[in-house]
């Protein structure tokens, strides 16, 4: 590739990511004007400041601002995550949501709730357990002659998020009709309720473990080579591939430990923003980037449906992901 040919992606690169950023901002304003009570976008800013009325700093700082920035936290670590996972697997439908780690972060969180009760940090910290536990056993049980990564993973973690998925309706059809519900609300994902607390939780993940996944970009890059190439160039595969999905199944379960179940995200950024940059390299921080924006924007598309109850925004990802897998399988292949 020439150097101006590099030169000019690069700025394209710069140039996108500055209209997603843009794209957020504008919209995470949006986010916090919509309610019951309607802001505009100066009032929404004013109570940022601390400036305006006392009823705006309350509503803004209390409730929608935790909303919001968890939404951009869960999206942007969905996002990294999913397309993290996409390198590692080689195939596009290689994301968390597909291959069963959410569904295994949600297992630990219903057992919580329909057995136990259990509050929002229990519920959360159980999330984030059996995620970690379920992608262990998918890498142990996609292990194949010293390495693991490709069909055989997304294979695996396809078979047992199945097996999981009917552990979390057995344990739904056995408890309390009460709990059962209120698990129920939660495995349909929601920003509702959202606090500093759940915005801190999965803020905190991503600046740990963000670094580390762009860290390591390159060399996810030269893995989707195959090993052979990767080692050859100094890559040290399977070190590289434990490190990458420890990081990118934390991301995951921080994110459903603090919205429950949301899917399509990490299937799509990766995705999304690859066809818009053109990028060569595993677009870690720009698909972190995009899976924001997505959250976001679906998070102010359902506040503003004309329907009379709230609708969770699990279920919106979820129809629109639909929507995107059935035109990734049908979209006709291009010749490389």
């Amino acid at each position: 590739m020439s150097v101006k040919t590099s030169a000019a992606r690069a700025a394209r690169t710069k140039i996108v990511l500055l209209i997603i950023c843009v794209l957020l901002g504008a919209l995470a304003v949006i986010a916090m004007g919509t309610g019951s009570i309607q802001l505009t976008p100066g009032k929404v800013l004013s109570a940022l400041l601390g400036t305006g009325e006392n009823r705006d700093i309350l509503v803004v700082q209390k409730i929608r601002a935790p909303r919001v920035l968890t939404a951009i936290g869960v999206g942007a670590a969905l996002g990294a995550a999913g397309a993290c996972f996409q390198s590692i697997s080689r195939n596009p439908l290689g994301s968390p949501d597909i291959i069963g780690f959410t569904t295994g972060a949600a297992t630990g969180a219903v057992a919580q709730i329909v057995l136990f009760n259990a509050g929002a940090w229990a519920t959360g910290l159980a999330a984030m357990i059996s995620g970690l536990l379920t992608a262990l056993a998918v890498y142990l049980l996609s292990f194949s002659r010293y390495t693991t990564g490709g069909q055989r993973l997304v294979i695996i973690g396809i078979g047992l998020g199945a097996m999981l998925g009917a552990v979390n309706t057995l344990l739904l059809s056995k408890g309390d009709s009460d709990l059962a519900a209120q698990a129920n609300l939660w495995l349909s994902g929601s920003l509702g309720g959202r606090s500093w607390a759940d915005a801190a939780l999965v803020g905190i993940t991503l600046v740990l473990l963000l670094p580390l996944l762009m860290m390591h970009s390159r060399s996810l890059t030269l893995l989707e080579m195959g090993d052979d190439t990767a080692q050859a160039l100094g890559v040290r595969a399977e070190a590289v591939r434990r490190i990458t999905i420890f990081a990118a199944v934390c991301l995951t379960a921080a994110a459903t430990a603090a919205a429950g179940p949301i899917a399509f995200v990490a299937l799509a950024a990766g995705q999304i923003i690859r066809q818009l940059i053109g990028s060569r390299t595993v677009p870690i921080l720009p698909a972190a980037l995009t899976g924001a924006l997505l959250l976001v924007a679906c998070d102010v598309i359902t506040q503003n449906l004309p329907l009379q109850a709230q609708v969770p925004i699990g279920l919106a990802t979820s129809l629109a992901g639909g929507l995107y897998l059935l035109w990734l399988l049908t979209r006709p292949q291009t010749r490389t």
